[in-house]
C-alpha cells in the first residue's frame, strides 16, 4: 500500500527535478496520468512527475523510496491492464521522446518516452525500418519490452529482436548500459520480459534494415463466408512465404451483422500478392477488395489502427497450427452473440500471422518465449465508460467464456504486450520456460520490489 507523503515532501520533489510535478486537480494532471484503456480510468495517482532528463528519473526513484510511495513508469500509457497508472507516483516519460537515426550504420536510438509516430518520423528519411506496432501513439518502450510485433514481423522479427542496446535506471539509482556483452542478463530480460519490471528504460538502440516497396490489401466478406475465409486463409499462411502477412478477423459492433476481414501486406508486387490470395478470393467473393502496390511507408499507414475512446478487455492465446473447423465455428458463434455496449468498437476475434523470422530465434535466446507460433489469437470486447455495470459484466463474462471455449485448440501461452489482468496463470502464459530466469534477474536488480504491480515479475 502506497504511503501518503506530506505537502512538504511533494514540494521537495518539485524543487529537485527539472521537470514538472503535478497533483490531482492541477492543470495537465489528467492528461499525464489517465490510462488509454478507460476500464482503469478510476485509478488516480497521488502525483505525477513528468521528467525531462535521466537525472529526474533517478531523483524520482530516490524520492519514492525515501517516502515509501509506490511508483509505476508511464511511457505511451497503453498498458491494456492499466499498469501505467497507480495510486502513488507515476513517472511520466512523455517528454523524453527524441529519436535519432543514422542512415550509414542503420542504428536508431529512441528515448524511453518516444512513441511510434516519433520513430517513424526519424527513420523514414533514411528509408530503413525495423518491426514496429500498428498504433501511432503507442510507446516504443512498452512495445519493445513486451516483445513487439507488427505486419512486418515474419520478415523483420520482433521489435525486441532488433534491439541492440538499452539504458536502464535501476531501483538503486544506477544508470546501466545493457547490451549482449555488458549487463547481458538484464539486456536479455528487456527483450520480452515486460515493461516496468526491472527499472526505467530511458533509451533504446535498434538495428534497422533498408526498406523495400511492397503491396498491401484489405478484404471484407459477409458473415456467411466466414468459415471458408478463415479456413482457406489459414492454409494460405501455412504455405506462404515469410514476406506475406495477414490479420484475419471477425468483428461486430452495436448489434450489427458481423464483418469478416483480412488486412495485411506482402514484400513483393501486387500481382504476386493476388496469386497468393487467389485461393480465398476463389471460394468467397469479397464485398470489398483493395490490393495495391505500395511504398513501405504507404503500407505502414494502411496497417495503422487506433481504437475508439473507451474501455476494453483482451484475451490472447498462441496458436501453433491452423484452427480446425470446430474451433472456427466456436469463434464465429461467440461473435454472433457478442453483448451490446456503448462503445462503437464492439468486439470480436482475430488471427495475426506469426512465424517466419519470429520463430527463427530460440525460446530462450531472448525473454520472449513464444517462438513456435503460427498465429496469435486475440479476442476482445469493449464498452463505454458510462455503460451500466451489468453491461460491463456481460462483456467480461462473454470474453471469459470464449477463452474457455477456445482452450482445447490453443496453447497456454499468451502475449505479454496485450497484458490481461484477468489471466490466472500469467507467469507461465507470458514467459513460459523463461520465468525462473526473469525472476532471478529481478531479484538481483530490484531486490526490494520497488517496481511492483499486479503481474510484475516476482509478484
Amino acid at each position: 500500500m502506497s504511503r501518503s507523503p506530506s505537502d512538504a515532501d511533494w514540494r521537495r520533489l518539485d524543487h529537485a527535478v527539472a521537470g514538472r510535478v503535478r497533483r490531482s486537480g492541477e492543470a495537465g494532471f489528467r492528461e499525464a496520468s489517465v490510462p488509454f484503456n478507460k476500464r482503469f480510468a478510476g485509478i488516480t495517482p497521488t502525483g505525477v512527475v513528468s521528467v525531462t532528463n535521466t537525472a529526474d528519473v533517478r531523483i524520482a526513484i530516490e524520492w519514492a523510496r525515501d517516502t515509501g510511495v509506490d511508483i509505476v513508469v508511464r511511457s505511451g500509457g497503453h498498458s491494456y491492464a492499466g499498469h501505467s497508472v497507480n495510486t502513488g507516483l507515476v513517472i511520466d516519460l512523455s517528454a523524453l521522446n527524441t529519436v535519432s537515426a543514422n542512415g550509414s550504420t542503420g542504428l536508431v536510438t529512441a528515448e524511453g518516452g518516444a512513441r511510434m509516430a516519433d520513430v517513424y518520423a526519424a527513420i523514414q528519411p533514411h528509408e530503413m525500418a525495423f518491426a514496429l506496432g500498428n498504433g501511432a501513439s503507442v510507446g516504443i518502450s512498452g512495445l519493445t519490452l513486451g516483445g513487439g510485433c507488427g505486419a512486418t514481423s515474419r520478415v523483420l522479427g520482433l521489435t525486441a529482436d532488433a534491439l541492440v542496446a538499452t539504458t536502464v535506471v535501476t531501483a538503486d539509482g544506477r544508470l546501466l548500459h545493457c547490451d549482449a556483452n555488458t549487463n547481458a542478463d538484464l539486456f536479455w530480460a528487456c527483450r520480452g520480459g515486460g515493461g516496468g519490471n526491472f527499472g526505467v528504460n530511458v533509451s533504446f538502440t535498434y538495428q534497422a534494415t533498408p526498406v523495400t516497396d511492397c503491396a498491401s490489401y484489405l478484404l471484407l466478406w459477409d458473415r456467411a463466408d466466414a468459415p471458408k475465409v478463415f479456413s482457406v486463409l489459414q492454409e494460405i499462411v501455412r504455405q506462404a512465404p515469410d514476406e506475406f502477412a495477414t490479420r484475419i478477423g471477425v468483428s461486430s459492433a452495436g448489434g450489427s451483422e458481423p464483418v469478416v476481414s483480412a488486412i495485411g501486406q506482402y514484400f513483393g508486387p501486387a500481382k504476386k500478392l493476388r496469386e497468393i490470395l487467389d485461393p480465398v478470393l476463389s471460394v468467397a467473393k469479397p464485398i470489398r477488395m483493395d490490393i495495391a502496390d505500395r511504398t513501405y511507408w504507404q503500407a505502414q499507414d494502411d496497417m495503422l489502427h487506433e481504437t475508439a475512446e473507451g474501455a476494453f478487455a483482451v484475451r490472447t492465446n498462441i496458436v501453433t497450427q491452423p484452427l480446425p473447423d470446430e474451433a472456427i465455428a466456436t469463434l464465429l458463434s461467440a461473435v454472433d452473440r457478442l453483448p451490446s455496449s456503448g462503445n462503437p468498437d464492439g468486439g470480436g476475434a482475430a488471427l495475426f500471422s506469426w512465424g517466419g523470422a519470429i520463430n527463427r530465434m530460440g525460446a530462450t535466446e531472448t525473454a520472449f518465449a513464444h517462438r513456435n507460433a503460427m498465429f496469435l489469437l486475440s479476442m476482445d470486447t469493449s464498452w463505454a465508460e458510462n455503460d451500466e455495470p451489468a453491461v460491463v459484466d456481460a462483456n467480461l463474462r462473454w470474453l471469459a467464456e470464449l477463452g474457455n471455449e477456445m482452450s482445447p485448440y490453443v496453447t497456454d501461452g499468451a502475449f505479454q504486450n496485450f497484458i490481461d489482468p484477468d489471466l490466472p496463470d500469467w507467469r507461465t502464459a507470458y514467459y513460459g520456460v523463461n520465468y525462473p530466469r526473469l525472476k532471478e534477474i529481478k531479484k538481483r536488480v530490484d531486490p526490494d520490489g520497488v517496481f511492483t504491480f499486479a503481474q510484475s515479475i516476482g509478484s
